[in-house]
């Protein structure tokens, strides 16, 4: 009889994204003339696919190069959890947070990289569990640079 309640409250909690925007974590900032790579790796996430309602979850990595300013570490991971948690496709996240990262702290370049097992690809349809997605978004100085890409993936490595 309380089954209902439980999935109006989960669904509450999964799409929490919906009412957010990544303004709130990436305003509080910190002075920095830095110029170095700032890299995040393996923030896990769980999302739900827009296009079969099923879950699609894995890790993201996001790297930037701060002009003048960096922000907390958590706050890439909040900002990878407010897109994540709205019904969605891999490829369009991964771009909105590389540009909430471009438009907030107007970093010198970013880049983000997205992996995912998607539901619709393991449980039904094909049923190849296992098999991961990978979505990639450069932006600013990471977009023509071969070589701070190739450390990007460099750094990514175990």
């Amino acid at each position: 009889e309380d089954t209902p309640d439980r999935v109006a409250r989960m669904y509450t909690e999964i799409f929490e994204g919906m009412d957010k925007e990544a303004s709130e974590p990436l305003s509080r900032v910190f002075p920095m003339d830095s110029g170095q790579m700032v890299l995040e790796k393996d923030i896990v996430f769980y999302s739900m696919c827009e296009h079969h309602m099923m879950p699609f979850y894995g890790k993201a990595h996001i790297a930037y190069i701060p002009e003048d300013r960096v922000v907390g570490l958590s706050k890439l991971a909040r900002t990878v959890e407010i897109y994540a948690r709205r019904l969605q496709i891999q490829e369009r996240m991964t771009g909105q947070i590389a540009d909430a990262l471009m438009e907030y702290l107007a970093p010198c370049g970013v880049m983000v990289m997205v992996e995912a097992e998607h539901m619709c690809m393991t449980m039904r349809g094909i049923k190849k569990p296992g098999s991961k997605t990978v979505s990639i978004a450069s932006r600013g100085c990471f977009e023509k640079d071969a070589a701070l890409q190739d450390r990007f993936f460099q750094l990514l490595k175990p």
